[in-house]
């Protein structure tokens, strides 16, 4: 009986059945996927009260406030978000057996690229529930066994979110495995499971993707922090900025892509300074600012060396003013996290000479960097948003949970 293993196995044995669900789940059709997908939807919803109430038990348990504590919240319509973002991707064209290339060579061989799961993924996490639904369906249409070692905070969310998807009639016997999260134990058994887990994806804050890099013997997809920049050029439109800052900080501020740092050229920071920290104070913002921005605006909390580099994950914005273009970029390349970097202006040739040489995923000119998002580019629930830049890089989804692997056809060529 298809069934999540909390408490039955040792993580090496989950790890093994995980290897051997991989097989079947790659021999399954998209359309047994799809019916896979859209039945765990129901049962998320059917079951929304027992998970309320185990996502309420972490929530008292866990003594978190503010960004850490919503990451962790459940509520009922964030339930029927999670049911919503299994429908979608189902909806979904499945990318596995796509074919990429085809061409025949002059001894008369086919090749053919297409795309294949990439087996065993394992994902190590903090305490977001969300990513233990987001992460198994995704692996799930991808045709992958995955591995969910997800923070100790929300370990009863988890349990029941992870046993709902397990138990659904079809989904394999170990394709959706859980770790116990009381102890760092399991992360390193998972992260040097070199042979049984092809690759790990952290998502989380620094310290949990540095130690899982650092320790790993399986292949790492990286899922950076987010310490994103917006640089309001000399040329900008003050009340389109405005509404980009004030989105990018405070629309939901615990999240990756929120605004972390705001850069706004010497030559209008006189006028645009003291308006924007006054309407982001309004917004309830903790404004940090260097020397030249406490100038135009003196009850701004001066700025440290080490908030330049910091993911705040709440309302709080450093703000820092700069020569010119080339100073934003260098300033940006340094700090950042190489997650998110947005540009206002209408001068089209800086907006051009930004989206070029700052080195980040995902570069915006004249928009909010809250649309970091795999469900905002069209691709449905993400599995995170890579700041590496090997396999992929930016919101990762269906495609990215896939590798590629040529098929050759003959008619009895040999080498000669």
């Amino acid at each position: 009986m298809a069934g999540v293993t909390a408490v039955a196995f040792s993580t090496r044995e989950k790890l093994e059945r995980a290897k051997a669900a991989a097989s079947s789940l790659a021999q399954l059709s998209t359309e047994q996927k799809n019916e896979l997908l859209l039945r765990i939807a129901v049962d998320l919803e059917a079951r929304s009260a027992e998970i309320l109430r185990a996502n309420e038990e972490d929530i008292c348990a866990s003594n978190l406030s503010g960004a850490m504590r919503d990451r962790l919240l459940l509520t009922g319509e964030r339930i029927a978000a999670m049911a919503d973002a299994v429908r979608d991707v189902a909806a979904l064209p499945d990318p596995v057996n796509e074919l990429l290339e085809e061409w025949i060579r002059p001894n008369g061989l086919t090749i053919r690229k297409v795309r294949v799961p990439l087996g065993v993924i394992g994902i190590v996490y903090e305490s977001r529930p969300n990513v233990t639904v987001d992460a198994a369906v995704l692996c799930l249409k991808t045709g992958n066994a995955v591995v969910l070692r997800g923070g100790k905070e929300a370990a009863r969310s988890n349990q029941i979110l992870a046993e709902i998807m397990a138990s659904v009639p079809g989904v394999p016997d170990g394709a959706i495995e859980l770790l116990h999260s009381s102890s760092r134990d399991t992360v390193q058994e998972l992260i040097r499971a070199r042979g049984l887990v092809d690759v790990v994806i952290p998502r989380g804050g620094p310290g949990l993707i540095m130690h899982v890099m650092e320790n790993a013997l399986v292949p790492v997809i990286e899922t950076g922090a987010g310490n994103c920049h917006i640089f309001v050029d000399e040329s900008a439109d003050f009340e389109m900025a405005n509404r980009i800052i004030l989105n990018a900080k405070t629309q939901r501020p615990s999240v990756c892509n929120a605004a972390e740092k705001l850069l706004v050229h010497s030559g209008i920071a006189k006028d645009f300074v003291p308006q924007i920290v006054s309407k982001l104070v309004d917004a309830g913002v903790e404004v940090r600012g260097d020397l030249a921005t406490r100038e135009f605006a003196p009850n701004v909390v001066p700025a440290r060396e080490e908030d330049w580099g910091e993911e705040y994950l709440r309302l709080c914005i450093g703000v820092c003013v700069v020569c010119d273009i080339n100073e934003a970029i260098e300033h940006i390349n340094h700090y950042s996290t190489k997650h998110s970097e947005s540009i206002v202006t209408n001068d089209e040739a800086n907006a051009q000479k930004f989206l070029r040489l700052v080195d980040s995923a995902v570069v915006y000119w004249n928009a909010s960097t809250r649309f970091t998002d795999g469900g905002e580019f069209g691709f449905g629930a993400e599995m995170g948003i890579s700041t590496q830049k090997l396999h992929c890089r930016g919101p990762f989804a269906l495609r990215e949970l896939t590798s590629t692997q040529y098929q050759v056809i003959g008619t009895g060529q040999t080498r000669v």
